[in-house]
């Protein structure tokens, strides 16, 4: 292991000391704290320990980075006398400046910091070059980041989601794209597990798309999630945001849910969920039949070894492998059977409630019609009509 250089212990104690200490102008200088720590760097100093000290630096110089605790910067750019635009000025160099300096190692910084960096960075517009470089650190160790800190706001003019869906969707798919996460599975099953949140929170934005809500699910390979009832739990509550969704479109939906990868208490909501629409219900019905068929096929064998049962006559024969394997057969014939005469019941279910509900909007209509015949002056021939029937 190596040894920490006097320069980075020396540095490491100014940042360390209390604001009204002297020697803090040496390190309010950007320039010169930039300086002395590549110097440092070039000595060979451990990468943690260059993260850890520019993280504290920024949280004492980025109040916004410090998180849920108190603030304990020197001084708050909102509390200066400073115009804001200033102030965001100096914000905007300033997380240039330690952008440039990070270590190149992945583990160097931890990631809800910079998802922080990255989230200030956004809001106060730093340069396109600074923010590709942010993005791409977070993406390589996406898989230990938190929901909290995953949810950045929007801050462009264009999009009208509360959450930048679009960001969340690029470090995804540059987290997928990188070799680590090949050789990684466990950590590919933890960024499905986030983004399955992410997307349950986001669904509740009334102005998320559904190409949007798509690109974002579909980000992550199918393999990655070893159970579907998160995303079940998102597309549910983009449903229930999006009353007005077309049938079409809640059909295109629930095609991101394998039936096969959902628990028994997801399947049992989805069967009684109003909000889905009846084809999907349908194949969540078909989809438990198959697994119950499947739970047969294994257990029949075994099931159909009886013990010898001793009677007046002796013990009675058992059963042969032929014939074992014929009432198996048989059983699968007859489930079978049973599936496809559930799936020819659930089909014709599915025109009667379509007729059902065209008769339904028929009537509203012809009712409609007849209220605003009531409403409007008669004419001549109307009159006419009248004066027949009351002779």
């Amino acid at each position: 292991m190596q040894n920490s250089s006097p320069e980075s212990v020396t540095l490491s104690n100014k940042l360390a000391r209390s604001p009204s200490d002297q020697r803090w102008s040496d390190v309010l200088d950007t320039d010169g704290f930039i300086k002395t720590l590549s110097g440092i760097q070039g000595k060979g100093v451990r990468p943690d320990l260059i993260g850890s000290i520019i993280t504290h630096y920024a949280s004492k110089w980025l109040p916004d980075l410090a998180g849920d605790g108190p603030t304990t910067a020197v001084s708050s750019f909102q509390d200066s006398p400073e115009s804001i635009t200033v102030s965001w000025m100096k914000q905007k160099l300033l997380i240039e400046s330690l952008v440039g300096i990070l270590p190149p190692e992945q583990d160097s910084v931890p990631c809800n910091f910079l998802l922080r960096l990255l989230r200030l960075a956004n809001m106060v517009g730093v340069e396109a070059k600074c923010l590709i470089e942010l993005e791409k650190r977070v993406s390589w160790q996406l898989d230990r980041a938190s929901l909290k800190e995953l949810m950045i706001p929007c801050f462009s003019h264009t999009s009208a989601t509360l959450l930048d869906c679009e960001l969340v969707l690029r470090l995804v798919r540059g987290f997928v794209s990188s070799e680590e996460v090949v050789r990684s599975g466990a950590a590919l099953t933890k960024v499905a597990k986030l983004v399955d949140c992410y997307l349950a929170e986001a669904a509740v934005d009334s102005h998320l798309t559904l190409p949007e809500f798509f690109a974002l699910a579909c980000a992550v390979p199918s393999h990655a999630r070893p159970t579907d009832d998160g995303v079940y739990r998102a597309v549910d509550i983009y449903l229930k945001a999006h009353p007005g969704l077309p049938k079409q479109y809640r059909n295109r939906l629930c095609t991101l849910i394998d039936n096969r990868k959902l628990s028994a208490e997801a399947s049992l909501h989805a069967a009684r969920n109003e909000r889905l629409p009846v084809r999907a219900v349908i194949q969540v019905l078909l989809s438990e039949q198959t697994k119950l068929s499947k739970h047969v096929d294994w257990s029949g064998p075994l099931s159909s070894i009886r013990s010898p049962a001793v009677g007046p006559e002796g013990p009675a024969r058992c059963m042969s492998r032929r014939d074992q394997m014929v009432t198996q057969q048989m059983e699968i014939k007859r489930l079978k059977e049973d599936v496809l005469r559930l799936q020819s019941q659930c089909m014709k279910m599915e025109g009667v409630i379509e007729q059902l509900l065209e008769k339904k909007k028929g009537s509203f209509r012809w009712k409609k019609l007849l209220e605003l015949q009531c409403l409007r002056p008669a004419n001549d021939h109307d009159r006419f009509l009248n004066h027949y029937v009351e002779a």
